[in-house]
């Protein structure tokens, strides 16, 4: 591969991860508030259109480990403009009912999408000698939120309602469909699915890092969800909400170099603890430091470790895995799609009855901690089993 058709295919990857992820996934967000407050939407109801979103995800990621999953150019195309027509349909529409099918088919979309960016981006990187280019690729996700969020706070800025908000969002996603059609160059995918070795003696370790995942998945979608609503309903930070999300994404666009540098250093399994840790501050300033600063470092923390910890996490999961990864990748994506089910709904009965985000926040930070706890049980396991395999391994004297 040329040189210039790695950068093409990086910023192809970026441009489709901005679509499907940074926007598809995440712009509601910053719409949820005014959303809300328009369609008298309880904190229950919005936690449900969230999870939609989440189970959606889920399900796409699975069906696309299945053998009849073809991994194509054209195949991602149609899953961008699924993904952008679903989030233009949200605006069409003020039945519940159909906010749930329209963010289901999202998800699905979505994790297309990922799945499809990573076969077709990251093994040709890897193959070319261009590996340390997946950081753009992965950076798209924040670039895309720090793009929905400008997008969200002009049209709200000129007085538009929420369903021109999903419209303009549907549009911006069409958009990055025409960017990553005109940049990824005539490539086939790598291969997705493999041949997974068990009986390696890690098990014990990758189920504790699957664990960890899931619990990651839940402790950051609950903040990831409901930062803006939170600002929203803190007169002391108000004036925040046109900005606190934009925060959020361009803390993202460069954590995933920062933290595989970071990751280089000291290593994944360790990184990933490190960066739950990190995460877990931000999710508890968020709702016990009610200033600006703490918002804003809420805001820093969230954006600067969630896309991370899902790359970190992935990549711990390989190295755990012997072979092929498939079925590791697998269960580390159905974990982790469960606690993203489980978060906004969660996060919303709490609040319908006590009126506040403390407890589900409380007990969001203390899933990442548990996470960072389970991941360094993982590396203690690993390393044991190492030691063991060197030690079999030494002649008898």
């Amino acid at each position: 591969m040329m040189r210039d058709d790695a950068l093409r295919l990086a910023l192809a990857g970026l441009a489709a991860m901005a679509a499907a992820l940074g926007i598809g996934r995440f712009v509601y967000t910053p719409i949820l508030p005014t959303m809300a407050e328009a369609l008298s939407l309880s904190k229950s109801q919005a936690g449900l259109i969230a999870s939609a979103n989440f189970l959606g995800y889920l399900a796409g990621a699975l069906l696309a480990t299945l053998p009849w999953f073809a991994p194509t150019q054209r195949t991602l195309l149609l899953s961008l403009a699924v993904n952008a027509a679903a989030l233009a349909g949200m605006g069409l529409t003020t039945d519940l009912r159909l906010h749930l099918l329209l963010r289901l088919i999202g998800g699905l979309a979505s994790a297309f999408v990922l799945v499809l960016a990573s076969a077709m981006v990251l093994e040709r990187l890897n193959a070319a000698g261009r590996g340390g280019l997946a950081a753009l690729h992965f950076g798209g996700v924040g670039l895309g939120i720090a793009a929905s969020s400008a997008v969200v706070a002009a049209l709200h800025a000129a007085g538009a309602g929420w369903d021109v908000f999903w419209l303009a969002s549907g549009l911006v996603s069409l958009a990055a469909l025409g960017a990553v059609a005109a940049l990824m160059p005539d490539v086939e995918a790598a291969p997705i699915a493999g041949k997974t070795a068990g009986g390696n003696g890690r098990s014990a370790a990758l189920y504790a890092l699957v664990a960890a995942y899931g619990l990651f998945g839940f402790g950051y979608v609950i903040t990831a969800t409901f930062i803006v609503a939170i600002v929203r309903g803190t007169p002391e930070i108000a004036p925040l909400e046109p900005y606190i999300w934009a925060v959020v994404g361009l803390s993202g666009a460069p954590s995933v170099a920062i933290w595989l540098r970071i990751a280089r250093g000291m290593g994944v399994l360790p990184a990933f603890g490190a960066a739950c840790i990190v995460e877990a501050a931000g999710v508890l300033s968020s709702i016990l430091w009610v200033s600006a600063t703490g918002i804003l470092v809420a805001a820093v923390f969230l954006g600067g470790t969630f896309m991370a910890i899902t790359a970190l996490g992935l990549m711990a999961a390989r190295n755990l895995a012997a072979g092929s990864a498939d079925r590791s990748i697998a269960w580390m994506t159905a974990a982790f799609g469960v606690g993203q089910i489980i978060g906004p709904s969660f996060a919303g009965m709490l609040f319908d009855r006590t009126g506040s985000f403390l407890l589900p926040s409380l007990v969001a930070a203390g899933a990442l901690a548990l996470a960072a706890a389970l991941s360094a049980y993982a590396q203690a396991r690993r390393a044991a089993v190492a030691q063991s395999h060197r030690l079999s391994e030494r002649p008898a004297r």
